[in-house]
């Protein structure tokens, strides 16, 4: 805001002319006032319009308005006194002036200019309102609310029109595609009212590698990096802003070019016959590469996804310039085993990296077994033996007395070897068996000589 201009001699004439004419008129109209006639005969002055109190006078200053472009403004003057001696049928005007180029917009109840934005209001005689409508950047300026008083009063309120920030796009840099190691300069114009401040920074909010400083916002309209790299890669946000609302700002894309690279987690996998295994590769490429998986005899290994249990699941997943490849093998046989290699391509080369399948032995399987203990049943025996009489017959059967009593309910069987004829059974053991003779349970057989001993150790 500067000072005040002065008003030219031409609008103060202008002013001062008008009441003189006009009291000039009403008192040829309304003859002359009486005048004193002193001793001597020279006639006393005309009495003059000097008494300040009934003079025009303003009841605040005019406030200065700030408004955003395109809205509207208000200018007010508050004027006491205005209709001056009613005796003398005097009555001072106000006027609205733009100062800088002396241009009068109104003259009482009357709009001069031909500026169909500008219109004007008042109330009681005493408010005098100018209205400018849209206010454009050529109203900023002192406007002048006066009274053609003599000498002339007035006072000057200036109006202040704030422009919100703009980006000038054909000055701004637009997206832009470089190779790796080259210099980058983004540039970021903006215009406003005030002045508009720029900044750069990234739009994931990440830092932003400057000059070899982490930092996370670039003042000024200028951005230069030196020798970019893929980790500058990325969306940045030019901001303008003057404390006008709203703040503007543009996305700029950086693209950084580079050939692929290739980094392998495990270089050797292991896995047994019969095993699914999974074998995985990390890429960075821009463009985006070509990515797939070969065998060693050099075999492009496609894989159906739509197809459940195929042999082969390559999968491949993008994250920026970053590339996540992996080959799942089901059911590894022993074909399978050798080396596998991942390879990336795009328009600035190309890499490949291999990865070596080998077997391992498969786990071995064991079995936890339980303890036992060994019982001998009570049963009901069926005996096939020779038939044997009399004494010969009960000897035998004394002799075999240590198996004790049994219990003819159980299905249990005593064979003995050979053929000892049909018909002859017993509650006791057969008679006449040697170490050879078994004992048959169920579809088991067992030696009759280790039942022999279970059932002693039972029986203590």
């Amino acid at each position: 805001m500067t000072d005040p201009p002065r008003v030219s001699s031409l609008t103060l004439l202008l002013w001062l002319w008008l009441p003189l004419l006009f009291a000039l008129f009403c008192s040829s109209v309304s003859g002359r006032r009486a005048r004193n006639i002193e001793s001597n005969g020279i006639p006393a002055p005309v009495e003059e319009f000097n008494n300040e109190a009934l003079m025009p006078r303003f009841a605040e200053p005019i406030q200065n308005v700030t408004v955003t472009v395109g809205r509207d403004a208000l200018l007010a003057c508050v004027v006491d006194n205005l209709r001056g001696y009613k005796d003398l049928r005097v009555s001072w005007q106000v006027a609205w002036v733009r100062v800088d180029t002396q241009t009068i917009l109104s003259i009482h109840h009357n709009v001069i200019t031909q500026n169909p934005r500008i219109t004007l209001s008042y109330n009681d005689h005493r408010s005098w309102y100018l209205h400018i409508k849209n206010v454009q950047e050529t109203d900023r300026g002192w406007y002048m609310c006066q009274v053609n008083t003599d000498p002339m009063r007035m006072r000057q309120g200036y109006l202040q029109v704030v422009v919100p920030p703009a980006i000038v796009d054909k000055e701004t840099s637009t997206d832009m595609v470089v190779r790796e190691a080259a210099n980058v300069t983004l540039t970021c114009k903006a215009v406003g009212y005030p002045e508009p401040y720029v900044m750069w920074r990234r739009e994931d909010g990440e830092d932003i590698n400057y000059n070899g400083e982490p930092v996370n916002v670039v003042d000024g309209e200028v951005l230069h990096i030196t020798k970019v790299s893929r980790l500058h890669m990325g969306a940045y946000l030019c901001i303008a802003s003057n404390g006008v609302p709203p703040s503007i700002s543009k996305r700029v894309m950086l693209r950084v070019q580079f050939p692929p690279m290739l980094s392998i987690p495990n270089q050797l996998e292991g896995a047994y016959v019969g095993q699914d295994v999974q074998l995985e590769c990390h890429t960075e490429a821009y463009p985006t590469s070509i990515n797939y998986w070969t065998t060693e005899r050099g075999d492009m290994i496609v894989s159906d996804l739509l197809v459940a249990g195929d042999k082969y699941e390559a999968v491949s997943v993008d994250n920026g310039y970053n590339k996540y490849m992996m080959l799942k093998i089901r059911g590894v046989s022993r074909q399978d085993f050798g080396s596998y290699q991942c390879v990336a391509k795009n328009s600035l080369g190309e890499t490949d990296g291999v990865i070596k399948l080998d077997e391992i032995p498969a786990p071995s399987t064991t079995t936890t077994s339980t303890a036992i203990t060994p019982v001998v049943p009570s049963v009901k025996k069926k005996i096939k033996t020779n038939k044997m009489k009399g004494k010969q017959g009960k000897q035998r059967l004394s002799e075999n007395q240590v198996l004790g009593d049994y219990d003819s309910s159980s299905n249990a069987e005593w064979h003995a070897p050979g053929d000892y004829g049909d018909g002859f059974s017993s509650k006791g053991p057969p008679l006449g068996l040697d170490s050879g003779t078994t004992l048959s349970w169920g579809s088991s057989s067992f030696p009759l000589h280790i039942v022999l001993g279970v059932g002693v150790l039972l029986l203590r």
